[in-house]
């Protein structure tokens, strides 16, 4: 028997559950799946609308208590480091960069294991085996690359970043590094060295994922110059963050059907309402 891809996108909820970032909150995704040939259009449209790439699936926040998760990225043109930054560099000027396909390793995985139980032991990711980890990093329709930092004297490996290529920037799905490293601000380096990957690219963005006023794990994405947000349907420059404080408020996101309603798609792929 032939089966088909439906040739529409179609959305769905997911059930609430704990928002990770904000206390006290429950958290909802709307999603769509990300297959078929117009993967990388369709990536590259809804990634300029918020969403954001899980290995074959396009998410967004859809929360009913508040708005709060804002979508941000880097203007390479009008970013500046500043002088911390610039210490940032020269700190892991020792480091090399090293492009490859989106294939997972043991060494990948260990310093993957490694960050988790350092940092994140209580995640939503601490139980994840070697064959969840290979899926996450090998399950991409679209371009995708895994960007390691090897250290050049010791060819350690330092931090890993898996990145999808836009067509307007490059996208940092998920990023990893050595805690022992801590004092060498490993995740700022990682931002710094894709700022230069757009602009050697000639790609005018870096996708950072999620910014949330009021949550400390995020607090770091306001320390970037030329950084925006996408707020009610648009991008803008980050204002003061105490500006976006509204966004946390139960009243501040519209109801579901408005939300899929806006969406636009790439040309030729028409819109299916969502399901809950």
């Amino acid at each position: 028997m032939r089966h088909t891809l439906p040739l529409a996108p179609q959305f769905y909820v997911t059930a609430p559950q704990p928002c990770p970032y904000l206390p006290g909150r429950m958290e909802r995704k709307l999603f769509t799946a990300l297959q078929g040939e117009g993967a990388q259009r369709l990536n590259d449209k809804l990634s300029k609308q918020g969403f954001r790439r899980s290995q074959n699936v396009l998410y967004r926040p859809s929360c009913t208590d508040c708005a709060a998760c804002l979508s941000a990225r880097i203007d390479v043109a009008a970013f500046v480091p500043s002088r911390s930054q610039r210490r940032t560099q020269r700190r892991n000027a020792g480091l090399e960069r090293r492009a490859t396909s989106p294939w997972a390793t043991e060494e990948q995985y260990a310093l993957f294991r490694t960050y988790l139980e350092s940092r994140h032991a209580t995640g939503g990711m601490a139980d994840m085996d070697v064959f969840e980890f290979a899926a996450m990093v090998e399950e991409t329709p679209i371009r995708t690359r895994v960007v390691e930092y090897v250290d050049k004297v010791t060819d350690e490996l330092a931090a890993v970043c898996l990145t999808d290529v836009l067509d307007d920037g490059v996208s940092m799905v998920y990023s990893f590094f050595d805690p022992a490293r801590a004092r060498d601000s490993l995740g700022t380096h990682v931002i710094l060295d894709h700022i230069d990957i757009a602009r050697e690219s000639g790609l005018p963005h870096v996708y950072l994922g999620y910014w949330v006023p009021g949550s400390d794990k995020m607090g770091y994405k306001a320390g970037f110059s030329g950084l925006e947000v996408y707020v009610g349907g648009a991008w803008e420059r980050m204002r003061d963050p105490e500006d976006y404080s509204a966004q946390a408020h139960p009243f501040s996101n519209d109801p579901i059907a408005e939300q899929v309603a806006d969406i636009v798609l790439p040309d030729g792929l028409p819109l299916r309402p969502s399901r809950g």
